[in-house]
């Protein structure tokens, strides 16, 4: 999940024992590690998407072609990876006596209402002005916000309010966490299906066959009917390509052997990365380039996964509290961006070249400050996905001895 894949909170709520008898979890540095850097890619990808051609909430007026080819080297599997990610993270607190289907929901799930009530709005605000040219205050569109008002549309395109703009991955990492957690609880013992799938994963060529082959199906007989949406409800492609995904990484949590091949391959599958790219940015034929898509997509979650397993399988300094700050600078980094580009540095008429890296440090600079903020709030840590506040150990002291007298 977005949570660490070495943490073992203890959720509020009913527990229920683990539901199978695999092997206790081990702490996995470089999955944590990894997941820093996901999202940190993704901050920058977002940044990138307000200079690049294609639609966005909001756009440079220098947007062009320039930083699309490196876009399109990391698109393919930047996602996936984060699905993956959050499988394995979700595969190891499974394992974990404590932890609770409803505290986990309740980690998502209360961060994404915050996040629509207060953190996306002002995004929405300010697409409309600039795609629609709406000249209304900030006050006079929250109350449409709130009142679901469908009149903010270019032709049959209307914007949904309210809306969840990025952070349409916790509600489908909610779903597939409760898909998960059912098929765990009813696989019972060693030679269960998950486990003896997790096996079969782990070794052989399937392993690189059957994703390749699984996401170009979903690329030629899905995506044609269902293009992408983020509506959790009618998104079936990105389901059948993101749902699979994340359930190899709960699997792979379950099957730790994987993690040393992936090293031992993580060279091949930055090779195919990097040819995969080319055929996309040159190949005529549209299958070529969806075959090319579907062999980044897979090569690149491997890629990454292989070159953390071999040089950041360690602890260090910055990993526990990077790790924390990551939930609360997904949840803001996207406003700032947008609020930072459009109200701050778009009156400077900066070249891009200057405003590009000052809107990524300030995006980074206002997560972080924003993390500072609400960690210290106990009652704010939990809408803003982090766990609550443990008493220290004068407190818990404290309170024995009050209960002895």
């Amino acid at each position: 999940m977005l949570g660490a894949a070495t943490a073992a909170p203890h959720d509020a709520g009913m527990t229920t024992e683990p539901p199978t008898a695999a092997r206790p979890p081990t702490r996995l540095h470089f999955i944590d590690t990894l997941r820093i850097a996901a999202f940190a890619l993704l901050v920058l990808y977002h940044v990138g998407m307000y200079y690049v051609s294609w639609d966005w909430h909001v756009k440079s007026p220098h947007a062009g072609p320039v930083l699309e080819p490196l876009m399109r080297l990391l698109s393919p599997w930047r996602m996936s990876l984060l699905f993956l990610v959050s499988g394995v993270a979700t595969g190891v607190l499974l394992q974990r006596p404590g932890t609770t289907l409803r505290g986990r929901l309740k980690r998502l799930l209360l961060p994404l209402l915050f996040g629509m009530a207060l953190v996306v709005p002002p995004q929405s605000w300010l697409e409309v002005q600039q795609k629609l040219g709406w000249d209304g205050g900030y006050a006079e569109f929250l109350g449409l916000y709130a009142s679901a008002y469908d009149g903010f549309c270019r032709g049959d395109d209307c914007l949904v309010l309210p809306t969840w703009n990025h952070l349409w991955f916790l509600p489908y990492l909610a779903v597939y966490t409760g898909l998960a957690w059912a098929l765990v609880r009813h696989a019972r013992g060693p030679q269960s299906v998950l486990q003896r799938g997790a096996a079969w994963l782990a070794v052989g060529p399937w392993r690189w066959l059957l994703p390749v082959a699984w996401l170009l199906a979903t690329r030629v007989l899905l995506a044609p009917h269902f293009p992408t949406t983020h509506a959790l409800v009618d998104d079936w492609t990105m389901h059948a390509q993101y749902a699979p995904i994340f359930l190899v990484g709960v699997l792979w949590a379950r099957e730790p052997s994987v993690w040393a091949d992936l090293a031992r391959k993580r060279h091949v599958a930055a090779v195919a990365l990097l040819l995969a790219w080319v055929v996309v940015l040159v190949a005529e034929p549209l299958l070529a380039r969806r075959l090319a898509a579907s062999v980044a997509q897979w090569a690149g979650v491997v890629a990454a996964l292989g070159y953390a397993r071999h040089h950041l399988d360690r602890p260090w300094p910055w990993l526990k509290p990077l790790g924390e700050a990551v939930f609360p600078l997904y949840l803001v980094h996207q406003t700032i961006t947008i609020v930072a580009a459009r109200l701050l540095l778009a009156p400077l008429a900066w070249p891009p070249l200057v405003e590009g890296p000052v809107l990524v440090a300030v995006t980074f600079g206002g997560g972080a400050a924003f993390w500072l903020a609400v960690r210290r709030v106990p009652w704010l840590r939990v809408w803003c996905g982090l766990s609550p506040l443990q008493p220290s150990r004068s407190e818990v002291a404290s309170n024995a001895a009050r209960s002895v007298v």
